[in-house]
């Protein structure tokens, strides 16, 4: 394949990339932008196989037999309610492969006209090593709180903001000596080292409750990882596709930022990493308990309904019976919605990906800013599995970690029914005072249970 092909196939792909893009903006166009980045990666990996500069195309067929098949396995294997620290891990892999490739491309280097191009590569090296390393260990950090082998709290080792300076200054500085050098293998391997420990520290100091930030934080990372393996690789598409990634996930970060009412630094730096004092229940008040048949029959005498989602409803799959209970509903006429706060569950889209699988019709799924003035007019709201997202705290207690994040306001409605297995706090390990308001009820158990009990009663 000739070299002018080559580039025109990765223009193509290219624009597959961006189509891609377009179409996982909306969930009716989100199974096409599935195809077009498929047909678009197709391109790629055949253009770059097939080009002139490509060299020992066995192994690479090798390498892409393993790789696939792993994918295909963990594909079929992983449940949706995993697929955040799956995604984690898969943004680690591309860590580890821009390092991978930084030491491949310093060990032996393309051949340069001039010594300002030497320097360049040298640069791409350096900082595509050091994004790479510390997107590896942070996805790994990520995935290892998202799959509760690590505890969800942050760690708070003394002085953690200035250990994080410290690494960037001495990065900065072992780079002007491997540049003074001319290369230094030392000065490569100890930025490595502590490039690994940076990313692993700053994940680590992180709270559970910013993880879906961490996330796509670290999707932005991985993408920047891949620009700087194309620069040293020279390959434009690789370059392209990982500015999209980076760019797509540095605005995730930020729409995921706004809606905890977060600064991006401010996660960066600990997020929700002090440790939180929680009032017990005395302070707060009694809570009530209810029963399956009386939430059936409030929902019966209901006009309007509105479900919130958490992660508990991922967790118990019971999502399959609340689209039984939302059919059961809307036949004998009661209007009901979903509410999707942007960070419900561990990974943004997660909720609706959850509900679209279950056949949940996309019209009556909205988000948080367009379903948050109805509550008022609501009269029966199923908290399922949420929590910190439905906390009035967020705005009632200045003094509350979460003060000020924007949250789905339940408790305007006439009745609110929260499904719980207990009344411990949710996954920032905050109390929530809407367990104790007068109009709220309790309906203690698994939730796939009790809404295959509703469903029933119904």
């Amino acid at each position: 394949m000739s070299a002018g092909l080559v580039q025109a196939a990765y223009i193509v792909a290219a624009l597959f990339f961006i189509m891609s893009l377009a179409g996982l903006s909306k969930q009716t166009s989100a199974k096409a932008g599935n195809y077009y980045g498929i047909t678009g990666m197709t391109i790629a990996l055949i253009a770059t196989i097939f080009s002139p500069s490509a060299e020992g195309l066995a192994w690479v067929i090798v390498a892409m037999v393993i790789g696939g098949a792993i994918g295909i396995h963990l594909a079929k294997k992983v449940e949706m309610t995993q697929m955040p620290e799956l995604v984690a891990i898969l943004h680690s892999f591309v860590g580890l492969a821009a390092v991978i490739v930084g030491f491949s491309s310093y060990l032996d280097p393309a051949e340069t006209a001039t010594h300002a191009e030497h320097v360049i590569h040298l640069v791409e090296v350096f900082v595509g090593i050091f994004i790479g390393a510390v997107t590896f260990t942070g996805s790994v950090v990520a995935f290892g709180k998202l799959r509760g082998s690590i505890k969800s709290s942050p760690l708070n080792l003394p002085h953690k903001h200035k250990l994080n300076l410290a690494a960037i200054v001495v990065s900065l500085l072992l780079l002007n000596y491997f540049l003074n050098v001319n290369g230094s293998m030392f000065a490569l391997i100890v930025m490595t080292l502590i490039a690994f420990a940076f990313g692993y520290h700053l994940v680590a100091s992180i709270g559970g409750a910013d993880m879906p930030v961490v996330v796509s934080m670290l999707n932005s990372y991985s993408g920047w990882a891949a620009a700087a393996a194309g620069f040293m690789l020279a390959n434009d598409l690789l370059i392209v596709t990982g500015a999209l990634v980076g760019s797509s996930g540095a605005i995730l970060s930020y729409i995921m930022c706004k809606a905890m009412n977060r600064s991006f630094i401010s996660v960066i730096a600990g997020g929700f990493g002090q440790e939180i004092i929680i009032s017990d229940d005395a302070e707060q008040g009694e809570h009530r308990e209810t029963t399956v048949e009386e939430v059936a029959n409030m929902l019966k005498d209901s006009k309007s309904v509105i479900i919130t989602p958490g992660y508990g409803m991922a967790v118990a799959q019971a999502q399959y019976p609340v689209y039984e209970i939302t059919e059961k509903l809307r036949a004998k006429g009661i209007e009901v919605r979903f509410g999707i706060h942007p960070v419900a569950g561990r990974l943004p889209g997660h909720m609706n990906v959850l509900l679209a699988e279950a056949k949940v019709p996309y019209d009556i799924v909205l988000e948080m800013d367009e379903i948050n003035d109805d509550f008022s007019e609501t009269d029966t709201v199923l908290v399922i599995g949420a929590n910190d997202t439905v906390n009035p705290a967020a705005l009632e207690d200045p003094n509350s970690p979460i003060a000020g994040m924007p949250v789905l306001e339940v408790w305007n409605a006439q009745n609110v029914i929260v499904f719980k297995r207990s009344m411990n706090t949710g996954y920032a390990g905050v109390q929530n005072p809407l367990f104790f308001k007068e109009n709220t009820q309790m309906l203690f158990g698994d939730a796939k249970e009790s809404v295959d009990a509703i469903s029933k009663a119904l």
